[in-house]
């Protein structure tokens, strides 16, 4: 088992996409709408379309005169197309495949339970952390996506969401960086998302952060520094294994920074936060899913994080192609779970989304080039 795709942490430079209402702060979108030679108050006018109304149509925008209109849409500019959109589970889960400014390639996933609506959004194209069972780190890394582009696929799903695309209308709740992408490697731009993402109207969508959750195969010193953004979002670390031997190859990034750091950072993150760490674990027939493994990572997380602070979420392995590797058998899978918690700590399975439009976890741009 190993991969031959070298850890990526920076991104290859690309043409930056055109600037956007969604990648300015509050005071430089006055600055902004001045220069276009427009009244300040305008950019407020301007926000609150966008982020409270989840329009980035000038011509919807028929409270404000039709000549400022045309001049604001130039910090609206389109950020990306939909190429193909994807739907499952009854309407219950749509994966959109879109295509920026310079033919690169993203997806999100939009989902809907009976208690809220869910999108999963990608902060990069492609993905540097070359984790050998997830299509999206085969694929490699194409660039990092701007803060407009990360914020517009939360806007873009909660129009959907607002609008029935998901059988009754209903609001955007919960947002999740696990689509495409290592978020804290594209840190400056997600972490400007995030604040456009909780900040109430008309300087963000409003969305609570105990709503939204940032992945990472973790980057320890992104994890301390996220910290201390005053922003408590909850944080998943996809572990995926306890022991070093194993996650030297199943999560690349374990090379540089070990099973024993990583918890660490994420207590560290829990106590500054106050909010309960997520522990990802993708569950891998024959590879992950000893006993012995399941002990050890209760014993880890009781003695490393504290059985308040987290929560283990198994992942059944979800299928990609030319992959070796399957799921673990359900007994396996059950008796992990037992395990896990009879150390105390919380330990649930994630429910399987979108496996057939490659929509589930580490599926995402299995498809993307067919």
């Amino acid at each position: 088992m190993s991969t031959s795709l070298p850890l990526v942490f920076d991104a290859p430079k690309r043409a930056t996409p055109p600037r956007h209402l969604a990648d300015l702060e509050p005071a430089d979108r006055k600055a902004a709408v001045t220069e276009l030679g427009l009244p300040g108050f305008r950019a407020d006018q301007l926000a609150r379309h966008y982020f409270g109304r989840l329009t980035a149509d000038p011509d919807e925008m028929t409270d404000l005169p039709a000549a400022a209109r045309a001049q604001l849409g130039a910090l609206l500019p389109p950020l990306v197309e939909t190429v193909t959109e994807q739907v499952c589970d009854d309407g219950q889960t749509r994966k959109t495949l879109w295509r920026g400014h310079d033919g690169t390639l993203a997806e999100s996933v939009l989902m809907g339970y009976p208690d809220r609506a869910t999108v999963c959004i990608s902060s990069q194209a492609g993905c540097g952390m070359a984790c050998p069972f997830c299509a999206t780190g085969q694929g490699g890394l194409q660039r990092n996506l701007s803060t407009a582009e990360i914020v517009d696929q939360v806007r873009q799903a909660a129009r959907k969401a607002q609008e029935g695309a998901l059988g009754e209308p209903r609001r955007l709740s919960n947002i999740v960086f696990m689509g495409m992408g290592e978020p804290l490697a594209n840190y400056k731009r997600v972490v400007a998302a995030l604040r456009r993402i909780t900040e109430p109207a008309p300087n963000g969508l409003g969305i609570s952060p105990r709503g939204v959750t940032v992945s990472t195969v973790g980057l320890v010193p992104a994890i301390d520094k996220l910290a201390q953004e005053g922003l408590p979002v909850t944080l998943a670390i996809s572990l995926h294994t306890p022991d070093d031997e194993l996650r030297d190859t199943l999560v690349p990034v374990n090379n540089r920074w070990k099973v024993g750091e990583v918890l660490d950072a994420g207590r560290r993150y829990a106590q500054t936060t106050g909010r309960r760490i997520s522990i990802e674990y993708a569950l891998i027939r024959d590879v992950n899913d000893q006993p012995w493994r399941a002990d050890l990572l209760g014993t880890l997380l009781r003695r490393r994080i504290g059985t308040r602070r987290v929560h283990v979420n198994l992942i059944p392995l979800n299928p990609t192609p030319g992959s070796e590797w399957d799921a673990s058998p359900k007994p396996v899978e059950r008796e992990f779970v037992r395990r896990v918690q009879a150390a105390g700590v919380s330990c649930t399975v994630r429910d399987t989304r979108g496996q057939e439009i490659d929509a589930a976890c580490g599926q995402l741009a299995a498809t993307a080039r067919s």
